[in-house]
């Protein structure tokens, strides 16, 4: 059940409110946020820890009767500390770079075994530090990836399990900027030359094709393409069975999606989280029932999105012909999803109060400070109460906050806190002008 106090929605367990009627504040786990915006400032990243391991958790008891491995997407959010967090709850992980990888060899001494190799353009070097590292699992996307992976698997004499990132199109519901299920897509290689590709993988002597890969979107809330996309799966894997393959593993990718806007569906209480959960176990696991294979998923949204919240101070109230702005010391270039997506994020105070002439209510645009119209993160969003000098959070911005973070306008990047029960941690430091410059000559 969504709790819903002063018409606040909260997020447990991660982010509820403490106190009396009279003034309650929002705390993380059991911290009160705006201590921690004393403390590190803002703009500022907080993630609970018991969030993260809450819906870890969830995905672990819904596919309990299936084997398989959660690889956390790593784009989602790749601080070093959650990494590690995930690592220690037994997760592999999905890469799409280079870079990423090395961050996850960072996270853990044995944490390169578990990692599956996504995207579209991977490098030679990233390949051979991918081979070099063990990993789990190269999806290839297209037959000049196989051809190179090849050779590269030759000269090193490292064998690379492989499989073919296929493309089933399947329509998803969701935004076209992160739809990727569809042949005019970029991602994957058609389902029906998929036969051909493995054919032809089957002549370089250090691949090993062993598994089928899918992905068909992220944000998606509606589970019934999983399904249909696991069952056109299914299919190809029993034509490859058919020519000879041993395949173990299938990838469904990931893409569950969260309700931004309406917390009662899948994103707030760890309970209607969990019903969510099962209902995408349920269409992923009946085409796999008895057939064996390994499931490998790559949830990353759907694991730390709602445990984050970007933490925002007010500096000023304005009102031009009758439209509110409420601007904020947070900007576009901090959490750029409500400019690039269009996204909607629940914007809360950390204190409740009454309101009074110093406060601002109704109908207001919350913006940043930099020097774009597209830099805002609500629009004719009616607010409780707010002052300036007042703290705000910014939830659900667990995802794809800090990962997409840049420095525009000259800007340092938002420093992180890991909150775990009463235990505060902070996981990156805010950058400062020094951070800035050091790589420009």
């Amino acid at each position: 059940m969504t709790i819903r106090k002063s018409s606040v929605l909260e997020r447990p367990p991660a982010f509820t409110y403490s106190g009396g009627n009279s003034e309650r504040t929002l705390c993380c786990d059991s911290v009160e946020v705006e201590s921690l915006a004393r403390r590190f400032g803002t703009p500022l990243y907080v993630y609970s820890a018991s969030a993260i391991r809450a819906r870890v958790a969830a995905f672990e008891r819904a596919f309990e009767k299936q084997s398989h491995t959660l690889c956390y997407s790593v784009k989602a959010n790749s601080n070093l500390s959650i990494l590690r967090l995930l690592a220690s709850l037994g997760c592999g992980f999905d890469v799409v770079s280079g870079g990423e990888l090395q961050r996850v060899i960072c996270a853990g001494k044995n944490a390169a075994a578990g990692v599956v190799f996504s995207g579209v353009g991977k490098t030679a070097d990233e390949l051979d530090a991918a081979l070099e590292a063990g990993i789990l699992l190269f999806n290839l996307e297209s037959e000049a990836e196989l051809a190179l992976l090849g050779a590269r698997s030759n000269k090193l004499k490292k064998t690379a399990r492989i499989a073919f990132r296929v493309n089933p199109d399947v329509k998803a519901e969701t935004h076209p900027y992160i739809s990727t299920g569809l042949r005019q897509h970029k991602f994957g290689v058609p389902i029906d030359k998929a036969r051909e590709l493995y054919r032809k993988a089957t002549s370089f002597t250090y691949l090993d094709p062993v598994g089928v890969s899918v992905h068909i979107g992220s944000q998606i809330t509606d589970v019934k393409p999983f399904g249909e996309t696991m069952d056109r799966l299914m299919e190809l894997i029993h034509n490859l069975t058919q020519d000879g393959l041993n395949i173990n593993f299938v990838d469904a990718g990931g893409g569950l999606g969260i309700s931004y806007q309406n917390p009662s569906g899948s994103n707030s209480d760890i309970r209607e989280f969990e019903r969510s959960v099962k209902a995408y176990a349920s269409e992923l696991m009946k085409p796999l029932r008895r057939s064996g294979l390994h499931l490998l998923l790559e949830p990353g949204r759907s694991i730390v999105a709602a445990s984050g919240a970007l933490l925002t101070r007010s500096l000023y109230a304005k009102e031009n012909s009758g439209k509110k702005f409420l601007i904020v010391d947070a900007a576009m270039n901090d959490l750029i999803r409500p400019s690039l997506y269009g996204a909607y994020h629940e914007i809360v105070p950390a204190t409740l109060r009454k309101a009074s002439s110093a406060t601002l209510s109704g109908l207001m645009d919350v913006v940043g400070p930099v020097c774009e119209t597209g830099d805002f993160f609500a629009r004719d969003r009616e607010l409780p109460p707010v002052a300036p000098g007042d703290l705000l959070a910014i939830l659900d911005a667990g995802a794809y906050g800090m990962s997409l973070s840049s420095n525009y306008n000259t800007r340092g990047r938002a420093a992180e806190v890991l909150v775990d029960g009463k235990k505060v941690r902070q996981i990156r430091r805010r950058e400062t002008f020094e951070d800035l410059i050091r790589g420009e000559i």
